[in-house]
């Protein structure tokens, strides 16, 4: 059980058989009545965002999350398999599961893998990956790093603005988190 005073940002608590994280939190103090904490909380599964209410003091279960670090191995079919470094098990996974950060996930690429009561609830890339270019417009003589971008298509399938002297074949370094880029390699 935690208590609605120790909310921070990031904590995770079970409310309606759900997960759900604290996104943001203020504790308000009002002239008359009670203090109480305003909270934004987003359902880990869905995604939902919902502002809620406690009073102050007031506890509330805290969810158990279990991180594991697994390594991609390989796709079945439309299945993604994640294998866990230590025991061996594999966790098969579908694109549905995996949502948007599937464009930046590469075989033998260790990630975390979030569990909630024995069920993948959300799957954690490093915060940068390196990926090949295998599609973009040629460069031209006269281009700088100053200049502007243009798209690329990289081994993932993801498309990835970058500046106008990449070229087909070369590796740069691609923020996971909203897919900018981060620089060659």
């Amino acid at each position: 059980m935690i208590s609605s005073n120790d909310f921070r940002s990031g904590v995770t608590i079970e409310l309606d058989g759900s997960v759900w994280r604290v996104v943001e939190f203020l504790h308000v103090k009002p002239g008359k009545g009670s203090a109480f904490v305003r909270t934004k909380l987003k359902n880990v599964q869905s995604g939902n965002v919902v502002e809620r209410t406690f009073r102050a003091g007031e506890t509330v279960p805290q969810a158990n999350l279990e991180k594991r670090t697994m390594q991609h191995t390989y796709k079945d079919g439309e299945e993604f398999v994640f294998m866990d470094m230590e025991s061996y098990e594999e966790t098969r996974l579908s694109r549905e599961q995996l949502g948007d950060r599937v464009q930046y996930l590469k075989e033998e690429m260790e990630v975390n893998l979030i569990f909630w009561n024995g069920q993948v609830l959300e799957i954690e890339l490093p915060t940068s990956v390196i990926l090949e270019v295998v599609e973009t417009d040629p460069g031209v003589k006269g281009d700088t790093a100053t200049g502007g971008t243009k798209p690329a298509i990289v081994e993932t399938g993801a498309q990835v603005m970058v500046p106008l002297f990449i070229s087909v074949g070369e590796k740069i370094k691609v923020d996971t988190r909203d897919g900018s880029y981060l620089g060659r390699e």
